[in-house]
Protein backbone atom coordinates (compact mmCIF):
# COMPACT_ATOMS: atom_id res chain seq x y z
CA UNK A 1 0.00 0.00 0.00
CA UNK A 2 1.65 3.33 -0.80
CA UNK A 3 1.58 5.88 1.65
CA UNK A 4 -0.59 9.11 0.51
CA UNK A 5 1.41 11.92 -0.11
CA UNK A 6 1.63 15.25 2.23
CA UNK A 7 1.43 18.19 0.36
CA UNK A 8 -0.63 19.37 -2.71
CA UNK A 9 2.58 20.52 -3.74
CA UNK A 10 5.22 17.64 -4.72
CA UNK A 11 8.93 18.09 -5.36
CA UNK A 12 10.73 15.12 -7.96
CA UNK A 13 14.36 15.70 -7.38
CA UNK A 14 17.65 14.17 -8.02
CA UNK A 15 20.00 12.76 -5.09
CA UNK A 16 23.30 12.53 -6.37
CA UNK A 17 24.74 14.38 -9.42
CA UNK A 18 21.70 13.79 -11.90
CA UNK A 19 20.65 11.51 -14.53
CA UNK A 20 18.89 9.29 -12.32
CA UNK A 21 15.55 8.98 -13.70
CA UNK A 22 13.99 11.84 -12.58
CA UNK A 23 11.42 12.36 -15.71
CA UNK A 24 9.91 8.90 -15.42
CA UNK A 25 8.74 9.43 -12.20
CA UNK A 26 6.47 12.26 -13.20
CA UNK A 27 4.12 9.93 -14.67
CA UNK A 28 4.14 8.11 -12.28
CA UNK A 29 3.09 10.19 -9.25
CA UNK A 30 0.44 12.12 -11.75
CA UNK A 31 -0.89 7.83 -12.40
CA UNK A 32 -0.98 7.38 -8.79
CA UNK A 33 -2.66 10.76 -7.97
CA UNK A 34 -5.44 9.82 -10.26
CA UNK A 35 -5.99 6.51 -8.94
CA UNK A 36 -5.31 7.48 -5.04
CA UNK A 37 -7.83 10.65 -5.18
CA UNK A 38 -10.62 9.22 -8.24
CA UNK A 39 -10.13 12.62 -10.39
CA UNK A 40 -8.49 12.17 -13.66
CA UNK A 41 -7.63 16.16 -13.25
CA UNK A 42 -5.79 15.55 -10.04
CA UNK A 43 -2.83 16.79 -11.21
CA UNK A 44 -3.13 20.55 -12.44
CA UNK A 45 0.58 21.45 -13.41
CA UNK A 46 3.69 19.90 -13.83
CA UNK A 47 6.13 22.79 -13.49
CA UNK A 48 10.01 23.54 -14.36
CA UNK A 49 11.69 24.29 -11.58
CA UNK A 50 15.47 25.57 -12.41
CA UNK A 51 18.00 25.29 -15.06
CA UNK A 52 17.83 25.65 -18.51
CA UNK A 53 18.10 23.46 -21.32
CA UNK A 54 21.53 21.90 -20.03
CA UNK A 55 19.22 18.98 -18.29
CA UNK A 56 17.92 16.09 -20.24
CA UNK A 57 15.16 13.96 -19.22
CA UNK A 58 13.39 10.73 -20.97
CA UNK A 59 9.53 10.50 -20.03
CA UNK A 60 7.62 8.37 -21.77
CA UNK A 61 10.35 7.93 -25.04
CA UNK A 62 9.98 12.00 -25.10
CA UNK A 63 13.70 13.39 -24.21
CA UNK A 64 13.29 16.05 -23.13
CA UNK A 65 15.24 19.53 -22.31
CA UNK A 66 12.99 21.91 -21.86
CA UNK A 67 9.39 21.16 -21.64
CA UNK A 68 8.71 19.24 -17.93
CA UNK A 69 7.56 15.77 -18.39
CA UNK A 70 3.78 16.19 -17.72
CA UNK A 71 4.08 16.70 -21.70
CA UNK A 72 3.43 13.11 -22.32
CA UNK A 73 0.23 13.29 -20.51
CA UNK A 74 -2.52 15.03 -22.41
CA UNK A 75 -4.42 15.21 -19.07
CA UNK A 76 -2.51 17.47 -17.29
CA UNK A 77 -3.34 20.90 -18.20
CA UNK A 78 -0.68 22.84 -17.52
CA UNK A 79 2.98 22.88 -18.40
CA UNK A 80 4.59 25.93 -16.27
CA UNK A 81 7.73 27.33 -16.79
CA UNK A 82 9.08 28.88 -13.39
CA UNK A 83 11.04 31.93 -13.13
CA UNK A 84 13.99 30.55 -11.47
CA UNK A 85 14.63 28.82 -15.47
CA UNK A 86 16.85 30.35 -18.18
CA UNK A 87 15.18 29.38 -21.38
CA UNK A 88 16.28 30.29 -24.73
CA UNK A 89 12.96 30.85 -27.49
CA UNK A 90 13.99 28.89 -30.30
CA UNK A 91 15.02 25.94 -27.93
CA UNK A 92 11.05 26.03 -26.78
CA UNK A 93 10.16 26.21 -30.40
CA UNK A 94 11.93 23.35 -31.83
CA UNK A 95 10.92 21.27 -28.32
CA UNK A 96 7.08 21.67 -29.22
CA UNK A 97 7.51 21.03 -32.08
CA UNK A 98 9.03 17.44 -31.18
CA UNK A 99 6.94 16.77 -28.92
CA UNK A 100 4.17 17.61 -31.23
CA UNK A 101 5.12 15.32 -33.96
CA UNK A 102 5.04 12.37 -31.25
CA UNK A 103 1.34 13.60 -30.97
CA UNK A 104 1.57 15.67 -27.39
CA UNK A 105 0.23 18.85 -27.24
CA UNK A 106 2.54 21.26 -25.92
CA UNK A 107 2.47 24.64 -27.17
CA UNK A 108 -0.79 25.50 -26.39
CA UNK A 109 -0.50 24.13 -22.93
CA UNK A 110 2.82 25.93 -22.02
CA UNK A 111 3.09 28.49 -19.65
CA UNK A 112 6.30 30.50 -19.77
CA UNK A 113 6.20 33.08 -16.24
CA UNK A 114 7.11 36.57 -17.12
CA UNK A 115 9.79 36.57 -15.16
CA UNK A 116 11.91 33.94 -16.39
CA UNK A 117 14.78 34.68 -18.24
CA UNK A 118 15.70 35.10 -21.57
CA UNK A 119 18.83 33.19 -22.96
CA UNK A 120 20.30 32.96 -26.21
CA UNK A 121 22.99 32.35 -28.98
CA UNK A 122 25.02 34.88 -26.94
CA UNK A 123 25.32 32.92 -23.81
CA UNK A 124 26.29 30.11 -25.62
CA UNK A 125 28.93 31.46 -27.63
CA UNK A 126 30.08 32.67 -23.88
CA UNK A 127 29.96 29.29 -22.67
CA UNK A 128 32.16 28.25 -25.20
CA UNK A 129 34.35 31.18 -24.93
CA UNK A 130 34.64 30.14 -20.90
CA UNK A 131 35.28 27.01 -21.62
CA UNK A 132 38.43 27.84 -23.98
CA UNK A 133 39.94 30.18 -21.45
CA UNK A 134 39.93 27.29 -18.47
CA UNK A 135 41.85 25.15 -20.60
CA UNK A 136 44.67 27.10 -21.23
CA UNK A 137 44.97 28.13 -17.81
CA UNK A 138 48.35 26.65 -15.85
CA UNK A 139 46.85 23.26 -15.34
CA UNK A 140 43.60 24.09 -16.86
CA UNK A 141 41.14 21.51 -18.06
CA UNK A 142 37.86 21.40 -19.23
CA UNK A 143 34.98 22.17 -16.73
CA UNK A 144 32.24 19.48 -18.89
CA UNK A 145 29.68 22.12 -20.01
CA UNK A 146 26.70 21.20 -22.09
CA UNK A 147 27.71 24.39 -23.93
CA UNK A 148 23.73 25.59 -23.46
CA UNK A 149 25.05 28.90 -22.11
CA UNK A 150 23.10 28.36 -18.32
CA UNK A 151 26.02 29.56 -16.54
CA UNK A 152 26.34 33.27 -18.61
CA UNK A 153 22.50 33.35 -18.36
CA UNK A 154 22.51 33.17 -14.90
CA UNK A 155 25.20 35.66 -14.87
CA UNK A 156 23.66 38.14 -16.42
CA UNK A 157 20.52 37.52 -13.69
CA UNK A 158 22.92 38.82 -10.91
CA UNK A 159 25.21 41.28 -12.89
CA UNK A 160 21.37 42.74 -13.21
CA UNK A 161 21.45 42.39 -17.56
CA UNK A 162 18.32 40.55 -17.50
CA UNK A 163 15.96 40.36 -20.15
CA UNK A 164 12.89 38.82 -19.26
CA UNK A 165 10.09 37.16 -21.39
CA UNK A 166 7.83 39.83 -19.75
CA UNK A 167 10.07 42.48 -22.65
CA UNK A 168 8.44 40.10 -25.33
CA UNK A 169 5.41 41.90 -24.53
CA UNK A 170 6.48 45.20 -24.67
CA UNK A 171 7.79 47.35 -27.24
CA UNK A 172 10.15 46.15 -29.94
CA UNK A 173 12.38 49.07 -29.71
CA UNK A 174 12.70 48.04 -25.98
CA UNK A 175 13.57 44.79 -26.88
CA UNK A 176 16.07 45.98 -29.67
CA UNK A 177 17.90 48.37 -27.13
CA UNK A 178 18.69 45.41 -24.38
CA UNK A 179 19.28 42.95 -26.91
CA UNK A 180 21.92 44.79 -28.85
CA UNK A 181 23.49 45.80 -25.61
CA UNK A 182 23.85 42.15 -24.57
CA UNK A 183 25.37 41.34 -27.96
CA UNK A 184 28.25 43.92 -27.80
CA UNK A 185 28.91 43.33 -24.16
CA UNK A 186 29.44 38.94 -25.49
CA UNK A 187 31.84 40.13 -28.09
CA UNK A 188 34.06 42.31 -25.97
CA UNK A 189 34.14 39.71 -23.30
CA UNK A 190 34.97 37.18 -25.57
CA UNK A 191 37.63 38.78 -27.19
CA UNK A 192 39.46 41.17 -24.42
CA UNK A 193 38.50 38.61 -21.26
CA UNK A 194 38.04 35.02 -22.08
CA UNK A 195 41.11 36.35 -25.66
CA UNK A 196 39.64 33.35 -27.12
CA UNK A 197 42.07 33.12 -30.76
CA UNK A 198 40.75 34.77 -33.79
CA UNK A 199 40.59 31.20 -35.65
CA UNK A 200 38.32 29.88 -32.92
CA UNK A 201 35.38 32.07 -33.43
CA UNK A 202 33.74 30.07 -36.36
CA UNK A 203 34.76 27.04 -34.59
CA UNK A 204 31.92 28.18 -32.04
CA UNK A 205 29.37 28.28 -34.60
CA UNK A 206 29.92 25.07 -36.15
CA UNK A 207 29.99 23.38 -32.58
CA UNK A 208 26.82 24.63 -32.12
CA UNK A 209 25.26 24.12 -35.47
CA UNK A 210 26.40 20.51 -34.98
CA UNK A 211 24.85 19.37 -31.91
CA UNK A 212 21.49 20.89 -32.28
CA UNK A 213 21.47 19.44 -36.18
CA UNK A 214 21.89 16.26 -34.18
CA UNK A 215 19.96 16.76 -31.20
CA UNK A 216 16.68 18.04 -33.39
CA UNK A 217 17.53 15.38 -36.48
CA UNK A 218 13.99 13.82 -36.09
CA UNK A 219 12.01 17.25 -36.34
CA UNK A 220 14.34 18.18 -39.37
CA UNK A 221 13.86 14.83 -41.21
CA UNK A 222 10.38 15.22 -40.63
CA UNK A 223 10.04 18.96 -42.22
CA UNK A 224 8.75 19.94 -38.86
CA UNK A 225 11.65 22.80 -38.57
CA UNK A 226 13.65 24.11 -41.57
CA UNK A 227 17.29 22.59 -41.72
CA UNK A 228 18.61 26.47 -41.65
CA UNK A 229 17.07 27.25 -38.56
CA UNK A 230 19.92 25.20 -37.14
CA UNK A 231 23.34 27.31 -38.86
CA UNK A 232 24.50 29.04 -36.38
CA UNK A 233 27.01 29.97 -38.87
CA UNK A 234 24.37 32.46 -40.30
CA UNK A 235 24.84 34.47 -37.21
CA UNK A 236 28.06 35.34 -37.30
CA UNK A 237 29.93 38.60 -38.54
CA UNK A 238 32.16 38.95 -41.23
CA UNK A 239 35.18 39.72 -38.78
CA UNK A 240 36.01 37.54 -35.28
CA UNK A 241 34.04 38.87 -32.75
CA UNK A 242 31.56 40.40 -33.98
CA UNK A 243 27.97 39.22 -34.88
CA UNK A 244 25.23 39.59 -37.27
CA UNK A 245 23.39 41.85 -34.88
CA UNK A 246 19.95 41.92 -37.31
CA UNK A 247 19.77 38.72 -37.96
CA UNK A 248 20.05 37.67 -34.35
CA UNK A 249 17.80 40.27 -32.82
CA UNK A 250 14.95 40.01 -35.78
CA UNK A 251 15.17 36.08 -35.36
CA UNK A 252 15.02 36.43 -31.34
CA UNK A 253 11.91 38.87 -31.36
CA UNK A 254 10.11 36.73 -33.89
CA UNK A 255 10.27 33.59 -31.97
CA UNK A 256 9.51 35.46 -28.88
CA UNK A 257 6.49 36.63 -30.40
CA UNK A 258 4.98 32.81 -31.02
CA UNK A 259 5.22 32.13 -27.55
CA UNK A 260 3.89 35.38 -26.46
CA UNK A 261 0.89 34.10 -25.69
CA UNK A 262 2.08 31.65 -23.44
CA UNK A 263 3.39 34.10 -20.92
CA UNK A 264 1.63 34.77 -18.16
CA UNK A 265 1.79 35.24 -14.14
CA UNK A 266 3.33 31.43 -13.05
CA UNK A 267 2.37 32.53 -9.39
CA UNK A 268 -1.26 33.29 -9.75
CA UNK A 269 -1.57 29.74 -11.67
CA UNK A 270 -0.34 27.77 -9.02
CA UNK A 271 -2.07 29.12 -6.20
CA UNK A 272 -5.59 28.92 -8.44
CA UNK A 273 -4.53 25.00 -9.26
CA UNK A 274 -3.54 24.32 -5.51
CA UNK A 275 -6.86 26.44 -4.64
CA UNK A 276 -9.01 24.14 -6.77
CA UNK A 277 -7.65 20.93 -4.72
CA UNK A 278 -5.26 20.06 -7.87
CA UNK A 279 -1.48 18.92 -6.84
CA UNK A 280 1.31 20.54 -8.33
CA UNK A 281 4.37 18.48 -9.70
CA UNK A 282 7.96 20.65 -9.59
CA UNK A 283 10.32 19.02 -12.02
CA UNK A 284 13.82 19.63 -11.14
CA UNK A 285 16.98 19.41 -13.66
CA UNK A 286 20.47 17.97 -12.23
CA UNK A 287 20.58 16.93 -8.50
CA UNK A 288 21.58 18.01 -5.06
CA UNK A 289 25.13 17.33 -5.73
CA UNK A 290 25.28 19.77 -8.29
CA UNK A 291 23.64 22.52 -6.53
CA UNK A 292 25.75 25.74 -7.42
CA UNK A 293 25.84 26.70 -3.47
CA UNK A 294 25.77 23.27 -1.85
CA UNK A 295 28.00 21.50 -4.46
CA UNK A 296 31.82 21.41 -5.15
CA UNK A 297 32.59 24.00 -8.02
CA UNK A 298 33.19 23.85 -11.07
CA UNK A 299 31.48 20.72 -11.30
CA UNK A 300 28.10 22.10 -10.24
CA UNK A 301 25.33 23.99 -12.40
CA UNK A 302 24.26 27.86 -12.44
CA UNK A 303 21.43 27.14 -10.65
CA UNK A 304 19.45 25.68 -7.16
CA UNK A 305 18.86 21.83 -7.63
CA UNK A 306 16.38 21.09 -4.76
CA UNK A 307 13.36 21.62 -3.03
CA UNK A 308 13.58 25.07 -1.57
CA UNK A 309 13.85 26.89 -5.27
CA UNK A 310 10.69 25.16 -5.58
CA UNK A 311 9.11 28.20 -3.88
CA UNK A 312 11.22 30.90 -5.49
CA UNK A 313 10.41 29.53 -8.86
CA UNK A 314 6.73 29.65 -8.33
CA UNK A 315 6.96 32.78 -6.61
CA UNK A 316 4.66 31.40 -4.03
CA UNK A 317 4.85 31.61 -0.17
CA UNK A 318 6.93 28.64 1.45
CA UNK A 319 4.79 25.92 2.90
CA UNK A 320 4.56 21.90 3.21
CA UNK A 321 5.66 20.16 0.32
CA UNK A 322 6.50 16.66 -0.19
CA UNK A 323 9.88 15.66 -1.36
CA UNK A 324 10.49 12.82 -3.90
CA UNK A 325 14.40 11.92 -3.95
CA UNK A 326 15.54 10.11 -7.07
CA UNK A 327 18.55 7.77 -7.60
CA UNK A 328 19.99 4.73 -9.39
CA UNK A 329 20.99 1.48 -7.93
CA UNK A 330 24.37 2.39 -8.96
CA UNK A 331 26.16 5.88 -9.64
CA UNK A 332 27.22 8.14 -12.37
CA UNK A 333 28.68 11.50 -13.57
CA UNK A 334 29.87 13.34 -15.91
CA UNK A 335 32.29 15.85 -16.45
CA UNK A 336 35.61 16.10 -14.03
CA UNK A 337 34.09 15.38 -10.94
CA UNK A 338 35.70 13.95 -8.17
CA UNK A 339 34.26 10.18 -8.47
CA UNK A 340 35.21 8.27 -5.11
CA UNK A 341 33.01 5.24 -5.72
CA UNK A 342 34.21 4.88 -9.42
CA UNK A 343 34.22 1.19 -10.84
CA UNK A 344 37.86 0.21 -12.26
CA UNK A 345 37.43 0.85 -16.42
CA UNK A 346 37.81 -2.93 -16.87
CA UNK A 347 35.51 -4.17 -14.53
CA UNK A 348 33.10 -6.42 -16.10
CA UNK A 349 30.16 -4.37 -14.60
CA UNK A 350 31.73 -0.56 -15.53
CA UNK A 351 31.54 -2.43 -19.02
CA UNK A 352 28.33 -3.33 -18.80
CA UNK A 353 27.04 -0.01 -17.20
CA UNK A 354 28.83 1.92 -19.98
CA UNK A 355 26.94 0.39 -22.80
CA UNK A 356 23.92 2.18 -21.71
CA UNK A 357 25.15 5.12 -19.92
CA UNK A 358 24.77 7.99 -22.39
CA UNK A 359 23.22 11.75 -21.45
CA UNK A 360 19.64 11.87 -22.99
CA UNK A 361 20.24 14.84 -25.68
CA UNK A 362 24.44 15.31 -25.17
CA UNK A 363 24.87 11.72 -25.77
CA UNK A 364 27.87 12.26 -23.60
CA UNK A 365 29.46 8.84 -21.98
CA UNK A 366 28.50 8.71 -18.37
CA UNK A 367 31.40 7.63 -15.78
CA UNK A 368 30.42 4.91 -13.62
CA UNK A 369 30.36 3.86 -9.97
CA UNK A 370 29.45 1.56 -7.25
CA UNK A 371 25.99 2.99 -4.99
CA UNK A 372 27.53 5.87 -2.80
CA UNK A 373 25.33 6.14 0.34
CA UNK A 374 27.64 8.71 1.44
CA UNK A 375 26.66 11.06 -0.84
CA UNK A 376 22.90 10.18 -0.85
CA UNK A 377 22.29 10.07 3.11
CA UNK A 378 23.99 13.63 2.97
CA UNK A 379 21.48 14.53 0.49
CA UNK A 380 19.11 12.90 2.85
CA UNK A 381 20.02 14.59 6.05
CA UNK A 382 20.03 17.64 4.69
CA UNK A 383 17.48 17.73 1.67
CA UNK A 384 14.30 16.31 3.68
CA UNK A 385 13.30 13.31 1.63
CA UNK A 386 9.90 11.58 2.38
CA UNK A 387 10.35 9.53 -0.83
CA UNK A 388 12.99 7.81 -2.68
CA UNK A 389 12.72 6.42 -6.14
CA UNK A 390 15.50 4.05 -6.72
CA UNK A 391 15.77 3.45 -10.52
CA UNK A 392 17.83 0.97 -12.73
CA UNK A 393 17.94 -1.91 -10.76
CA UNK A 394 17.61 -4.24 -13.41
CA UNK A 395 20.87 -3.34 -14.68
CA UNK A 396 23.10 -4.53 -12.57
CA UNK A 397 21.95 -8.70 -13.51
CA UNK A 398 24.96 -10.15 -14.27
CA UNK A 399 26.20 -12.58 -16.65
CA UNK A 400 29.09 -13.98 -18.28
CA UNK A 401 32.34 -14.95 -16.02
CA UNK A 402 31.97 -12.13 -13.59
CA UNK A 403 30.34 -13.73 -10.49
CA UNK A 404 28.08 -10.36 -9.90
CA UNK A 405 29.18 -9.25 -6.55
CA UNK A 406 28.14 -5.72 -5.75
CA UNK A 407 29.37 -2.86 -3.53
CA UNK A 408 27.57 -0.23 -1.64
CA UNK A 409 30.14 2.27 -0.41
CA UNK A 410 28.82 3.10 3.31
CA UNK A 411 31.65 5.36 4.35
CA UNK A 412 35.29 6.86 3.42
CA UNK A 413 38.32 6.71 4.98
CA UNK A 414 40.79 8.96 5.11
CA UNK A 415 44.84 9.16 4.60
CA UNK A 416 44.98 8.88 8.51
CA UNK A 417 42.61 6.17 8.72
CA UNK A 418 39.50 7.88 9.97
CA UNK A 419 36.46 6.81 8.86
CA UNK A 420 34.04 9.74 7.33
CA UNK A 421 30.67 9.51 7.59
CA UNK A 422 29.42 12.92 5.65
CA UNK A 423 30.90 14.65 2.68
CA UNK A 424 33.49 17.14 3.60
CA UNK A 425 33.22 20.48 2.27
CA UNK A 426 36.91 20.77 1.96
CA UNK A 427 37.07 19.66 -1.43
CA UNK A 428 40.94 18.92 -1.78
CA UNK A 429 40.35 16.84 1.41
CA UNK A 430 37.55 14.94 -0.25
CA UNK A 431 39.60 14.11 -3.52
CA UNK A 432 42.26 11.99 -1.43
CA UNK A 433 39.24 10.11 0.53
CA UNK A 434 38.90 6.26 0.17
CA UNK A 435 35.51 4.35 -0.31
CA UNK A 436 34.69 1.85 2.58
CA UNK A 437 32.76 -0.71 1.13
CA UNK A 438 29.82 -3.28 2.13
CA UNK A 439 30.35 -6.62 -0.72
CA UNK A 440 26.99 -8.17 -1.44
CA UNK A 441 26.23 -11.05 -3.78
CA UNK A 442 24.40 -10.28 -6.73
CA UNK A 443 22.26 -12.14 -9.18
CA UNK A 444 22.07 -13.34 -12.41
CA UNK A 445 18.04 -13.15 -13.15
CA UNK A 446 16.46 -10.88 -15.82
CA UNK A 447 14.45 -8.63 -13.46
CA UNK A 448 13.08 -6.45 -16.12
CA UNK A 449 9.93 -8.28 -16.03
CA UNK A 450 9.32 -8.32 -12.15
CA UNK A 451 6.09 -5.70 -11.30
CA UNK A 452 6.01 -6.88 -6.93
CA UNK A 453 8.91 -6.61 -4.70
CA UNK A 454 8.17 -10.13 -3.46
CA UNK A 455 9.39 -11.53 -6.94
CA UNK A 456 12.48 -10.24 -6.86
CA UNK A 457 15.25 -12.82 -6.23
CA UNK A 458 16.83 -12.77 -2.36
CA UNK A 459 20.16 -11.06 -3.53
CA UNK A 460 18.22 -8.36 -5.18
CA UNK A 461 15.75 -7.72 -2.38
CA UNK A 462 18.83 -7.73 -0.22
CA UNK A 463 20.79 -5.45 -2.28
CA UNK A 464 18.04 -2.91 -2.23
CA UNK A 465 17.70 -3.24 1.87
CA UNK A 466 21.28 -2.23 2.11
CA UNK A 467 21.26 0.28 0.07
CA UNK A 468 18.57 1.93 2.24
CA UNK A 469 20.28 0.62 5.67
CA UNK A 470 23.80 2.66 4.44
CA UNK A 471 21.92 5.49 3.42
CA UNK A 472 19.97 5.69 6.25
CA UNK A 473 22.89 4.97 8.47
CA UNK A 474 24.67 8.40 6.93
CA UNK A 475 21.83 10.21 6.92
CA UNK A 476 21.08 9.81 11.20
CA UNK A 477 25.23 9.56 11.98
CA UNK A 478 25.47 11.21 15.04
CA UNK A 479 21.96 12.05 15.80
CA UNK A 480 20.13 11.22 19.22
CA UNK A 481 16.76 12.63 17.69
CA UNK A 482 14.25 10.59 15.67
CA UNK A 483 15.69 9.12 13.17
CA UNK A 484 15.34 10.05 9.54
CA UNK A 485 13.76 7.06 7.66
CA UNK A 486 12.86 7.88 4.14
CA UNK A 487 9.49 5.52 2.23
CA UNK A 488 11.24 3.73 -1.08
CA UNK A 489 8.23 4.45 -3.07
CA UNK A 490 9.12 3.10 -6.42
CA UNK A 491 11.73 0.45 -7.58
CA UNK A 492 12.64 0.82 -11.71
CA UNK A 493 13.25 -1.95 -13.59
CA UNK A 494 13.53 -0.73 -17.09
CA UNK A 495 12.85 2.37 -18.89
CA UNK A 496 8.95 1.80 -19.78
CA UNK A 497 6.29 3.51 -17.56
CA UNK A 498 4.96 -0.41 -17.21
CA UNK A 499 8.73 -1.39 -15.80
CA UNK A 500 8.21 -0.61 -11.83
CA UNK A 501 7.28 -1.99 -8.97
CA UNK A 502 5.10 0.16 -6.44
CA UNK A 503 4.44 -2.57 -3.55
CA UNK A 504 8.57 -1.78 -1.69
CA UNK A 505 7.56 -2.51 2.14
CA UNK A 506 7.90 -0.14 4.15
CA UNK A 507 11.43 1.37 5.67
CA UNK A 508 11.17 -0.69 9.38
CA UNK A 509 10.66 -3.84 7.26
CA UNK A 510 12.92 -3.34 4.61
CA UNK A 511 15.91 -2.67 6.76
CA UNK A 512 15.31 -5.88 8.64
CA UNK A 513 16.09 -7.67 5.29
CA UNK A 514 19.30 -6.40 5.32
CA UNK A 515 21.63 -9.07 6.10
Amino acid sequence: MLTPFQSQLIADTGISTGDEGKGRVILEIVNELRESTGHRDAVGAVMKVNGGSNSGHTVAGLKLNLLPGGVADPEVPHLPIGCGVVADPRKFLWECAYAELHGHRALERLAIDERCLLSDLSHRLLDLAWEDYRQRLPGGKARGSTGRGITPAYLDEVGQFQIYYADLLGSKDHFVEKFRERIERTSRIIQHVCQVAPERWSDFFATLGEAESRANAEIIQAGKVPAQDFDFAAFAGAEPFTLNTEALIETYWTAGQFLAPQITDVRELILREVDQGRYVIGEFGQAYWLDKRHGFPPNVTASHTFTPEFFQSAGIPVQPIHNVGCCKAYDTKVGTHAFISEIELDHPLSQQLRRIEFGATTGRQRMVGWYDAVEKGDALRYGGYQDLVLNKLDALSHSGEWNGSLRICTAYRDTEGRSIHHVPRDDSYRQRLQPVYKELPGWSEDISTVRHFAELPANAQNYVAWMLKALVDVANHGDQGPAKLPNLRYIGVGPEPSQIIKDVPVIEDLLKLAQ
